[in-house]
């Protein structure tokens, strides 16, 4: 890990960097503020819209602890700035998606649809069109928080190894299993 933490974070312009007491570091731009306490032995810098995080000493912890937090503060100035999305899509018959507000509601082949209430940070859009199977486009600026909630949309059907039904991310591959071979008499 210690060589992503070598490694100096550029900032965008728009955005604000500032370290204040107890080590929290907080990061403002144009899609909002995000703030992450980091660990007393690691040191941040901030030099001419440059980022830097070094550790005291060559211990296993603090090597491992430099390019976490290295990694965490990358992600969050790529937030800030850009911000991520993550796309999934039911795959099966008779499977919809649909949103009013920050509710999710999913028939999903159970005898009731399921309602899942998103958090405010993550924006919400589903589309279904004809000849496509049903999408759900997540956004936020929060990378760990966008993980989250979309690993949970996933587990409330995930995809079977057979015919592929389920919900999966759009990029996932998966590997499907052979079904039963008739015997021979």
């Amino acid at each position: 890990m210690s060589r992503i933490g070598k490694s100096p974070i550029s900032l965008p312009k728009g955005v604000e960097c500032k370290v204040g007491e107890n080590n929290v570091i907080q990061v403002k731009g144009p899609k909002g503020t995000l703030v992450q306490k980091i660990d007393r032995d690691i040191e941040v810098k901030i030099e001419d819209g440059v980022l830097t995080v070094s550790r005291p000493t060559e211990q296993k912890r603090h090597k491992a602890l430099h390019g976490l937090y290295r990694s965490l503060l990358s992600n969050m100035v790529t937030g800030v700035s850009e911000g991520f999305t993550k796309e999934l899509e039911l795959v099966g018959v008779g499977y919809r998606a649909s949103n009013t507000g920050q509710i999710l509601e999913l028939s999903i082949g159970y005898s009731h649809p399921i309602l899942v209430l998103l958090p405010e940070e993550v924006k919400l859009a589903t589309s279904q069109e004809k000849g496509q199977t049903p999408r759900i486009k997540l956004e936020c600026n929060d990378k760990q928080l966008l993980g989250q909630v979309a690993a949970k949309i996933r587990s409330l059907r995930k995809p079977e190894p057979y015919k592929g039904k389920g919900i999966k991310y759009i990029d996932e591959i998966l590997l499907r299993k052979a079904g039963k071979s008739a015997g021979k008499k």
